[in-house]
């Protein structure tokens, strides 16, 4: 069975391009008949941010993107909490320092700024001397033993044998090796994992099939097919999306700009609206992913504005279909799926309904109350509001 994961942090509100990974996700899973998870990426407490996690599952309620699994809809692959699963990833690093895929590094971090500076400034692109791979066993275990503090670091000096990096989207992929970091890091000194080797564990342990996430993580897929490999382990379809960007061309981030889904949501859009806006945002050619050639004959790609809904959005949904270049919302083509999806609703008294009530919450809450008068006489049925 197809098997995919949305795997947010909680580090702030779900912004625009989160939801577009997520709804992705969800058009791939249903469009083959298989499920998604929500998984939480919470190992970094220093970015936790208090009721991040609440407002990510209320963003996607919102939407209509309901995951299968994951924090309040229990199934066989939880927990969904990655601050859950420490003892899993320790294992793992077991697995890696005992075939000497990794070691122990015990450099302060003092010593790793000042270690870091120093290649710099002799015009080294490496990161790390790699000072503690030399350590004798007996002096890993004495210093283990003694308590002293370590991290654990992948060994670079003995890559795997695996095949070429292919993405589902940008297809067969040079080596990247040299943009890596030198000897990453796996497991900090707190025992927790970094995400390279938490989202490695966690997609095998769960069996997914499909990792669809965003371009930004594209550098680092060889170190993640060099785990895989290391551990003997088959590793899952990727498949890279391009960055959204805002309107002035800069890269879109929930520290940046008024892009938070609820904040569109308060605004009272049409949560279809904003999907299918997301969707075709970058939805243009057809590619051969083992060439770097464009279909352009063949494209059966939807026209940028056209009205879908969620249904219809998972029906025509084709990874081949997506374009390589990043891509720019146009709050306008927002503006116009907005109005057709209204149009489309008001044809239903339910939803004429909904709409009415949503109208009257949004100009109380931004008009003074005693601007606001609703006539007595409205009904759900007449759906007939007087504003004064």
């Amino acid at each position: 069975m197809v098997l995919l994961r949305f795997a947010p942090s909680p580090t702030g509100a779900l912004h625009l391009g989160g939801l577009r990974t997520a709804l992705y996700n969800h058009l791939y899973a249903k469009k083959y008949r298989g499920k998604w998870i929500l998984r939480i990426e919470d190992t970094d407490s220093t970015r936790y941010v208090p009721g991040a996690v609440e407002g990510i599952r209320a963003a996607l309620e919102w939407t209509g993107l309901e995951y299968d699994y994951g924090p309040g809809r229990d199934g066989p692959h939880g927990p969904y909490y990655q601050s859950e699963r420490l003892d899993l990833y320790r294992t793992y690093a077991r697995r890696l320092l005992e075939s000497g895929h990794a070691y122990r590094c015990f450099c302060s971090p003092d010593k790793l700024a000042s270690t870091r500076e120093r290649l710099a400034r002799t015009g080294s692109n490496a990161t790390y001397d790699k000072a503690c791979l030399h350590l004798t066993e007996e002096e890993v275990v004495r210093r283990v033993r003694a308590g002293e503090s370590s991290i654990v670091r992948f060994n670079d000096d003995r890559l795997p044998q695996r095949d070429a990096a292919t993405d589902l989207v940008f297809g067969v992929l040079r080596d990247a090796h040299a943009s890596l970091p030198t000897d990453p890091v796996l497991l900090k000194s707190d025992l927790f994992p970094t995400y390279h080797l938490a989202s490695i564990v966690d997609d095998h342990e769960m069996g997914i099939t499909h990792v669809l996430r965003g371009e930004e993580w594209l550098p680092s897929l060889p170190l993640h097919l060099d785990l895989y490999a290391s551990l003997s382990l088959k590793p899952p379809q990727f498949a890279h999306l391009p960055i959204l960007l805002n309107p002035d061309g800069t890269k879109m981030s929930k520290r940046k700009g008024n892009v938070s889904v609820l904040d569109f949501m308060r605004r009272g859009w049409e949560p279809e609206a904003l999907l299918n806006w997301l969707a075709l945002a970058g939805w243009g050619t057809q590619h051969d992913p083992n060439k770097k050639q464009i279909l352009f004959g063949d494209s059966q790609a939807p026209d940028s504005t056209a009205v879908m809904t969620l249904p219809e959005l998972v029906d025509q949904f084709d990874l081949s279909a997506l374009t390589h270049r990043r891509n720019i919302l146009d709050p306008a083509k927002l503006g116009y799926l907005n109005r057709h999806h209204l149009m489309r609703s008001w044809k239903n008294n339910e939803a004429t309904a909904c709409h009415a009530h949503r109208i009257r919450e949004l100009v109380k809450s931004d008009f003074p109350t005693r601007y606001l008068r609703v006539s007595s006489s409205l009904t759900r049925s007449s759906m007939q509001p007087t504003i004064f």
